[in-house]
């Protein structure tokens, strides 16, 4: 599917990955719908760009908001292409660390969030026997490391989604593409204090990438529908040993992650003994 001349969909389009991958699209003859929460970058953006640019602000971990959403996309005359999800949010931490609202919030985006935002546009894509869903996932999502049970979970579900759609949609014209990413220099380690201390060393094999390269292997992988969309070789080691040699992959992501910080814990007295 070339994109020029497609209307492309971004979540988490303020910034980042979300926002290269509008700029990419942008350049390559697409209108492009730009969802974020921050709506003054969103119309600043959108404004740069001009032409074939649209803000439409909206909070995806809100399942009423993203209903108005599609509304309102409809309403303005615009058919979706393609659905890149992108938004995506949470810590690195120790699930015992993280409070049960912020544990949530890390399954409502991206997760959830993905899913409610694909079944309110996949419908008219599979009208048309056009269209394709992407995810824009994480390389925990092949390879888990300690201390980030939330995030990691959350991602997990998402390459479900992934999945799932694709058995779900073979046949009806509507393709579907993950993308993994490994470390990318966008805001998150700034957002999110010490999880890049988190990262485990052996993880210093796959390059960092930018949001634009991470945003031209998107495009890419949409313009020639691929399913699967790993920017390096590298990471697609780490994919792939996780598939074919899961005990070593764990063991070293364990090995060289972070260790838990010492605490201090009421220590449970034993059962009295008649």
């Amino acid at each position: 599917m070339k994109l020029v001349g497609r209307t492309v969909l971004i979540t988490g389009a303020s910034g980042g990955i979300g926002e290269a991958v509008a700029r990419a699209a942008h350049a390559r003859g697409a209108t492009v719908l730009l969802v974020a929460r921050g709506e003054a970058k969103l119309k600043a953006l959108s404004a740069e760009l001009g032409l074939r640019a649209h803000a439409y602000p909206c909070d995806v971990s809100d399942p009423s908001a993203i209903e108005s959403l599609a509304a309102t996309v409809r309403d303005a005359g615009h058919s979706v292409d393609v659905l890149v999800n992108n938004a995506g949010a949470g810590r690195w931490v120790s699930i015992e660390d993280a409070s049960p609202e912020e544990l949530l919030s890390m399954a409502q985006v991206p997760y959830v969030a993905a899913l409610l935002m694909t079944r309110a546009f996949v419908g008219e894509m599979i009208d048309r026997r056009s269209g394709r869903i992407v995810t824009v996932n994480s390389g925990v999502s092949r390879a888990v490391w300690p201390g980030a049970v939330g995030y990691a979970s959350a991602r997990w579900a998402l390459r479900g989604l992934d999945l799932a759609l694709k058995s779900d949609l073979r046949g009806t014209g509507v393709g579907v593409t993950e993308v993994v990413l490994g470390t990318v220099s966008s805001d998150y380690f700034t957002n999110n204090p010490g999880s890049e201390e988190a990262l485990p060393k052996i993880a210093r094999m796959v390059p960092t990438i930018t949001p634009t390269d991470a945003a031209r292997a998107i495009c890419r992988g949409i313009e020639r529908g691929r399913g699967t969309v790993i920017p390096t070789g590298q990471l697609k080691w780490v994919a792939w040993s996780s598939q074919h040699m899961p005990r070593m992959n764990h063991f070293m992501l364990w090995l060289t992650g972070a260790r838990r910080s010492a605490r201090r814990r009421t220590p449970v007295s034993p059962a009295p003994t008649s």
